[in-house]
């Protein structure tokens, strides 16, 4: 199968599972070394985990991004 029909197979699919895919992807093939503490990496995995059992209950990235703004005093 080419990389084509692959993407072509991706877009059919609903919006959750091409994250799903895309994520795999990211983590399966790329080496980058993020830095992160295996401590760090297990909080971010329990974030997501929590966000996917209630995504309504998290905050919209404009909020996030306007809070960070006037916190930090970027513009």
């Amino acid at each position: 199968m080419s990389a084509a029909q692959i993407l072509e197979e991706i877009r059919r699919l609903p919006a959750d599972e091409q994250h799903e895919v895309v994520e795999t992807i990211l983590d399966e093939f790329t080496d980058a070394d993020d830095g992160l503490t295996p401590e760090q990496v297990a909080e971010l995995d329990r974030r997501i985990a929590e966000f996917k059992k209630n995504p309504k209950e998290g905050i919209p990235w404009e909020q996030v991004q306007s809070e960070a703004k006037k916190r930090f005093g970027w513009k």
